[in-house]
């Protein structure tokens, strides 16, 4: 059930609407009247596909979706005034969401509530005390972002995540997870370094689907190209070094590592290696075997990637099920980085038994698949 009130950020509903039937939910949508006058409620009715509540009748609606046993298996007002935010708190109802959001405190239906008001509205201590009394109720809160002396209202993109990982599976949940992704940065001089080719984007579709999934999320990020989901933080680290002496005091329940590490480094020169002086030789030495460490201190599942080109199937087994024997994992996922264009994958998953599972798609939809051999096993 889509709450929408007279704030500004009401203009966003419509493609939060459609976000979140993308993401498989059944959208119906109340609207106050403020809201109304902001947005018209044809545009949410062809959004959702329901018909929109914007006054209370005798068909008494409110209780077909939030009332004892009602239909709604989540409340989202968004945006959610700060009006609205203290009426709910101090149970005033005089307002068709705030009727809807009356009887879900009623009956413990989950409400979620991204606030949008001007910042002083939001940090006015009385505000704040309701807001603290709402969430000693259980209502769960999206962080607005604080811009431009505003509360504004989240990212669509974080509302949708937050919404899926109350309503998912939460089959993470409770699980310490971390997910290291990214590739390791290996300075030649104060200016010149050698990488690894990886845009980082399989990482963060592993860390958005546990996060989604309930998990307890922790990310360690190296050098990227992909945009980061504004409701991950990640801890950043550059050469394989720093990596390690992060791995030695990490506690986790899972650790997903699709991570580029650099598997030698130069010994670095100081300053600038003058660029006219002829060839440069570079001595590589191996770098610390971050799995080997995770291994010590992850208490279920590690699970390495083997990253290789041009090789044949069986040749691409052979080496992943060696990784997964000499680092003592879990699980390790296998590809040929010549099949990797973009936003799409085609990957391999081997367990300790040998099994495997092969996918090739969406790097969204490979995490996916990763999360749920990882929790649920590979089929066979």
């Amino acid at each position: 059930m889509l709450g929408v009130t007279g704030s500004i950020a009401a203009v966003e509903c419509v493609r939060l609407a459609r976000e979140l039937i993308r993401h498989g939910a059944d959208v119906h949508a109340v609207m106050s009247s403020s809201a109304s006058s902001i947005v018209h409620p044809n545009a949410l009715q062809f959004a959702t596909g329901h018909d929109v509540v914007t006054e209370l009748d005798g068909s008494m609606s409110y209780l077909e979706m939030c009332g004892k046993g009602g239909k709604a298996d989540l409340l989202l007002i968004a945006p959610s005034t700060s009006n609205t935010i203290s009426k709910i708190a101090t149970g005033i109802d005089d307002t068709t969401v705030t009727t809807y959001a009356v009887n879900a405190l009623g009956t413990g239906i989950p409400i979620l509530v991204a606030p949008a008001a001007h910042e002083t509205m939001m940090k006015n201590p009385l505000v704040v005390a309701n807001v603290r009394r709402l969430r000693d109720l259980g209502v769960k809160f999206i962080d607005p972002k604080w811009e431009e002396d505003k509360a504004k209202m989240a990212d669509l993109e974080a509302i949708v995540a937050r919404t899926v990982r109350l309503l998912g599976p939460r089959d993470l949940e409770g699980k310490r997870v971390l997910v290291i992704a990214g590739a390791t940065v290996e300075p030649i001089d104060d200016v010149r370094v050698v990488t690894n080719r990886s845009t980082g984007a399989t990482g963060l579709e592993l860390a958005k689907a546990a996060y989604e999934r309930g998990a307890d999320l922790e990310v360690w990020l190296g050098r990227h190209e992909a945009i980061v989901p504004p409701w991950i933080e990640a801890k950043r680290f550059e050469t394989a070094a720093e990596l390690a002496k992060l791995a030695a005091g990490v506690e986790a329940d899972i650790c997903v590592v699709p991570a580029a590490i650099s598997d030698f480094a130069p010994r670095k020169t100081a300053g600038k290696i003058p660029s006219r002086r002829g060839p440069v030789s570079l001595e590589l030495e191996p770098t610390p075997k971050i799995l080997t460490t995770l291994r010590k201190h992850t208490k279920d599942a590690l699970v390495g990637f083997k990253a290789e080109a041009g090789v044949r199937p069986a040749e691409l087994k052979e080496k992943a099920l060696a990784l997964l024997k000499e680092a003592d994992l879990d699980f390790v996922v296998a590809n040929d980085v010549g099949k990797v264009k973009g936003a799409y994958t085609a990957i391999v998953i081997y367990d300790r038994k040998g099994r495997s599972e092969a996918f090739e798609g969406g790097k969204d939809l490979a995490a996916e698949r990763i999360w749920s051999a990882i929790v649920h096993g590979v089929p066979g």
